[in-house]
Parts: structure tokens; sequence; C-alpha cells
């Protein structure tokens, strides 16, 4: 058997490369190298800035020169970091050595052994982290969700006022309409979604256990805690003072949660979905050259919405398993937090990738008002609830003498079928005032909606 060349092995980074965005450019191990770098030649410009540990100052221009490295990395960089690696067995030594290296060559070799001065790698690597994160949530995994909210929002005002049948425990229940149903999934993920945004990206920067004592030993007349904080406030982090070796990655767990959350909403949002286009209540637009089975050629089958559902499990798999391993550390620090944080962008991509399966899923259904009106008209006992309702009101008022009203009701409706006539003909029987019997007359299963329709207001953007 022929060997092949190298495979991706991940189907996030081959059939489904296109549909995860780009959260390479962040997460992956070149966009936390290029993030390393970054940390590294801030931390440089802050210390000559301050003209501390008997640096000089730099200029603009020699800043400029300095900044070009994380500006400018590329896949030159990436290859000559991998060769350092490679030898160092260590990949934020291979960062210093590569900074040390650029120094060299735009003219600052004097502040070489500035270079992650009084750093653990740890220092180094959760601020990394964060800012990598940080930025993958905001350009990527936002903007996604934020797609499928507004699309799920269009629908919910669209089809505000169509009638359906509820279904509680599985069974016909008091109707309401499909648009007010998809406003409720709406205002569900607004809420959640707002909780993602205020997380705070916290950063520590403290040295190997989190004493400062290295940076003490140094320069003992420097307030370094304030200089941490400034510096960490200067990347767009939250600064956190008390850690041991590593951030605690609270922070962290919180956001994975949270995105978790969103996911869970929307997977069970997927599975009604497919249940409504079982019952027919929608309708899967035909898409041209697509095939839905291989030997029934009249299937159209519900593959977006079963794609989403699979990858919102593998993405809520592998979140809970980061927010559950990063909160805990043997001590000071072990290294079970560096392996999985690795996965974070296998996380985040199932999530996209789910993302755009709803988005691309929601054009391509159709409300089949015909189907909902059909299973209405079928429904006419869903009404005994506003019968018994309306009977109890009249009784409290003392305009009727009817005992036990759900009682009543339940053995007309229970386990039976009901048709309008057979209904309003109970009604008419009924103990109960004119007006009373007029309003219950004028009712069908399509009219009892109560204020499903006015509800959805509650998802409309104000401009």
């Amino acid at each position: 058997m022929t060997a092949l060349s190298p495979q991706p092995l991940s189907p996030l980074d081959g059939r489904y490369r296109r549909q995860t965005g780009t959260l390479d450019q962040h997460l992956s191990e070149a966009g936390l190298n290029r993030a390393r770098i970054h940390v590294e030649v801030e931390w440089l410009i802050h210390l000559t800035d301050r003209e501390l540990l008997g640096a000089r100052r730099l200029t603009d221009a020699e800043k400029s020169l300095l900044r070009a490295l994380p500006e400018n990395f590329g896949d030159g960089d990436v290859a000559a970091l991998a060769e350092r690696e490679a030898v160092t067995r260590h990949d934020v030594k291979a960062v210093e050595y590569h900074v040390r290296d650029h120094l060299a060559v735009i003219g600052l070799g004097e502040i070489a052994e500035l270079t992650h001065v009084a750093c653990t790698s740890e220092d180094i690597n959760n601020l990394a982290y964060a800012i990598t994160i940080r930025d993958a949530v905001a350009a990527e995994w936002m903007p996604a969700v934020r797609a499928v909210i507004e699309a799920l929002r269009e629908r919910a005002l669209e089809w505000r006022d169509v009638p359906m049948l509820s279904h509680t425990h599985g069974q016909p229940a008091t109707p309401t309409t499909m648009g007010k149903e998809f406003a409720v999934v709406v205002h569900r993920l607004e809420r959640l979604v707002a909780s993602v945004h205020e997380i705070e990206y916290l950063g520590k920067f403290s040295g190997a256990t989190g004493t400062f004592a290295a940076h003490v030993a140094a320069d003992p007349d420097h307030d370094w805690p304030a200089s941490s904080r400034e510096f960490v406030e200067s990347l767009g982090l939250t600064w956190n003072p008390l850690t041991t070796q590593i951030e605690s990655h609270d922070w962290q767990a919180q956001l994975y949660q949270r995105i978790a959350h969103v996911g869970r909403v929307l997977h069970n949002l997927c599975t009604d979905i497919w249940t409504y286009i079982s019952m027919g209540y929608f309708r899967q637009i035909p898409q041209p050259g697509a095939t839905g089975s291989s030997t029934m050629p009249h299937k159209i089958n519900p593959i977006r919405f079963e794609n989403a559902e699979a990858n919102f499990e593998l993405s809520a798999a592998l979140l809970d398993s980061l927010a559950a391993t990063l909160v805990t550390s043997r001590l000071q620090r072990d290294l079970t937090d560096s392996s999985a944080q690795r996965n974070i962008g296998v996380a985040l991509g199932h999530a996209m990738l789910a993302l755009d399966n709803v988005y691309k899923g929601l054009g391509e259904i159709a409300l089949d008002e015909d189907a909902l009106a059909r299973d209405l008209n079928g429904n006419w006992e869903v009404l005994g609830e506003a019968i018994q309702t309306v009977i109890r009101a009249e009784v409290t008022s003392g305009r009727s003498t009817i005992s036990d009203p759900y009682a009543l009701l339940k053995e007309l409706t229970r386990g039976h079928r009901v048709g309008g006539d057979e209904l309003r003909a109970f009604v008419d029987g009924l103990d109960i005032s004119d007006v009373a019997k007029a309003r219950l007359r004028e009712l069908t299963p399509a009219t009892y909606t109560g204020l499903a329709s006015d509800l959805v207001r509650f998802i409309v953007r104000e401009h």
C-alpha cells in the first residue's frame, strides 16, 4: 500500500477548514508564539521606558524596529522557532533566543540580557494565551454567534403571528406562535453572550512562584507589583496580583463554561428544528446539486442541524474538560494546564463549525403554515384550559355555580379528540354568562395564542 503524504488528522484542519474561520491566526502554535514574542518585546520596552535594571530609554525608532518582530511574524519565524525548539526542547526558551537574535540584527544587542529578565515561562505564556483567546473570541466566535442570533431574530419577527401547536411532554399543548418560540431562544442567547462579553481576561507577571523574588533581588527599591500591573494592563488584560507560578485560570473556566452553555442552547434549538422538520412544520429548501440520500432521491436530510448537534457536543466536552482541568494545579504548579490549553483552538473550532451549520441551516428551511394550521385544527381539545379558566372566573364572580371545572373538562377532553362543533356545543350548555359563552365560542386553536405575538417585542432592537 502506497503511503500517503502528511494529512490533517483533525477534520477541522481538513474537511472543515474553511468553516472554522481564521482561528489558527490566534490559537495555533504559531499564533501563540507570535503572542509570546509580542509579550517579550513589550516587556523589554516597558523596562527601557522606565530605565529599570540599568537600561537606557529606547528611541521611538528603536522601539518600532523592536515591535516589527511580532508585527511581521511569518512563516520564516515559524520555521526558525521550530529549529530552535528542536535544540532547546523548550518552547518559551526558543522564543527568548529568537528575540535575542532580532536584537542583534537591529543593533540592540546591548539590551539582550533584559530579554525575559525576571520572568518565568508562565509569565509569558499566561499573557500570550489571554491575548490569543481574547482576540479569538472577539474576532471569530463572537461575530459568528451574533450572526446566528440575528438570523433567529429575523425569523422570530417574520413568524411572530404564525400560530402553532405547542407540545409539552411530546403531547399537544396550549398553542403559541413559531415566532415567539424563536424569540425565547434569542432572549436566552443574548443574555448568555452578554455574560461572555463581561469576562475579564486576567494575567499575572510576578516571577517563578508569584513572589517577585527575582525582581526584588535585582532592584529592591522599585515598586514591582505596580509595574507588573501597569504592564499587564498595557496589554489590554486585567492584572491578577495573587498567584502561584501560574495564573489560576479561573477566568478561562468561566469563559469556557459560558461558551459551552451557548452551545447547549443552540444544540437544543437544533433538536427542536429537526423535530419540526420531521413533523412537517418546516420544509427544507432543496439546494442545487445536493443529494439527500444515496438510495432514496426523495429525501432532503436535515444535515446542517445534525452536524451542528455533533459539533456542539464535541465542543462542550472539550470546553467542560478544560474548565475542570485548568483550575487545579499541584502545589505551586504542574504542567497539566500546559497540555490542556493547546486544545483551546480545537474546542472553539468545533463551536465555530456548529455555528456555521446553524446559520446556514436557518437559511435552508421554510415554514409550512398549512401544516401548522392542520395540526391546530386537529387538536381542539387544547381549548379545555381556556374553558375551565373562564368557568373559574365566572364562579368566583358569582355568575356560575359549577363545581370543579377542571374535572368537568377532564371528563370531556382527556384522551379524546374533540372537534370545534362539539366544543362549542359544550360551551353553550355551561352555567356561565352569555358574555363568557360568546368569548369562548369565538376561540379556535389558532387564535388561542395569548400574548405570544406581542411578547416578541422584547427581542426587537431599539434603534
